[in-house]
């Protein structure tokens, strides 16, 4: 049975700091400085990414936790699982993951996101997307449900609004681009803003 947004964000929420408090230590002592640097010299003197520190994962209101749970997902890409249905009014995903605090991750994230929608507070991530824009600006002309199942995390998003429904659309598919290719998809993305 789906869960009506405001509730499902309480549900979650609830959850997501449980899940946060359990993991937070081992995330955010990864990401406290065991690096070496904000990049790397690579293969062929290409600059490599700091996996260890994740810093383009901090935002200028984003939380420490809400870094960390990034840094899981990114850095465990290959154990989430996605699919998008786009409808026209809006999407449905199912994301997934077997691994108990990738999962945990993914709850509190989708958890997290969607409060902020609903309050318009941008966490302002240094990698985000610029799609993510709209949806603060018009969060209140969002409908969103949420569904925890044994498929995964199913979040319904419909509106009326036909450049929300755009938006909607775009970003699932950042996300899922996210899901399979981890951050070589940010880099391109980040790559074709500049262009």
């Amino acid at each position: 049975m789906p869960i009506p947004g405001r509730l499902a964000l309480s549900l979650l929420a609830a959850l997501g700091a449980t899940v946060v408090w359990a993991w937070q230590g081992g995330a955010l002592a990864q990401m406290a400085g065991h690096g070496h640097g904000l990049h790397q010299h690579g293969a062929g003197g290409m600059m490599g990414h700091d996996m260890a520190n994740m810093p383009g994962l901090r935002g200028l209101d984003a939380t420490p936790e809400e870094s960390a749970e990034l840094a899981v997902m990114f850095q465990n890409f290959t154990a989430i699982t996605r699919t998008v249905e786009n409808l026209p009014d809006g999407i449905r995903t199912v994301t997934a993951s077997e691994d108990p605090q990738v999962m945990e991750a993914l709850i509190s994230h989708v958890a997290g996101m969607i409060g902020r929608v609903e309050q318009g507070r941008d966490p302002q991530i240094f990698i985000q997307s610029p799609t993510l824009d709209i949806f603060f600006a018009r969060g209140d002309r969002l409908n969103t449900s949420i569904e925890i199942t044994e498929a995964g995390v199913v979040v319904i998003q419909t509106t009326d609004d036909p450049e929300l429904v755009a938006a909607l659309h775009t970003h699932a598919a950042e996300v899922t681009a996210m899901v399979d290719r981890g951050m070589a998809a940010v880099h391109e993305m980040m790559a074709r803003r500049v262009q």
